[in-house]
């Protein structure tokens, strides 16, 4: 299919019902349910430059993140489609009540825009969600709630500064970096 041209109708819409049904899963925390609109579980985290590959891999990030926000939830605010993709813009919500890696919790709330790129093979199956968003607008949202006059909050936000400067520069996924430019010239396209 040209990247010029959407699929049918009704084609969008199985998509579209597809995506927010996972979406709707992910904040019942029914990992099943969610795992099973993709026939292997993909996800991309772009500002991580992380990938989480196969269903043991995708359920320990369900299992970590929802550790460190328990209430994760989504705000939506646009669904767009695609030749290959539903692109949802949303609000990502939640409290720091656990560890996020080595970061530890700091009982804040957080309000994140976050962009999701839901990616469909020629089969209609998903393949592939990519994530895109700011990690230091979460990171400054968790430390704001810390009192800085605080001693017990300081000691605190010296364990989140550590916790976040170890968890960087880790090296980044190559299957996110060996990219290839397409070819925008080739007939059909």
């Amino acid at each position: 299919m040209s990247r010029f041209t959407l699929p049918p109708e009704e084609v969008l819409r199985a998509r579209e019902k597809l995506v927010l049904d996972h979406f709707h899963d992910e904040v019942r925390q029914d990992w099943d349910a969610t795992l099973s609109t993709f026939p292997h579980p993909h996800y991309e985290l772009i500002a991580q430059m992380t990938v989480h590959d196969g269903d043991s891999e995708v359920r320990e990030y369900y299992h970590d993140t929802r550790v460190a926000f328990p209430d994760q939830n989504h705000e939506i605010i646009a669904l767009r489609h695609a030749h290959d993709a539903v692109i949802v813009e949303f609000w990502l919500t939640g409290t720091h009540n656990g560890p996020l890696g080595k970061i530890p919790p700091t009982g804040s709330k957080h309000r994140t825009r976050m962009t999701a790129y839901f990616l469909f093979d020629d089969n209609e199956n998903l393949v592939t969600e990519r994530i895109y968003f700011d990690q230091l607008t979460i990171l400054k949202q968790l430390l704001a709630g810390l009192d800085k006059k605080n001693p017990a909050d300081l000691l605190k936000l010296g364990r989140v500064v550590a916790g976040a400067l170890s968890m960087a520069g880790g090296e980044p996924d190559p299957r996110l970096t060996d990219t290839v430019a397409p070819d925008l010239h080739r007939e059909g396209r």
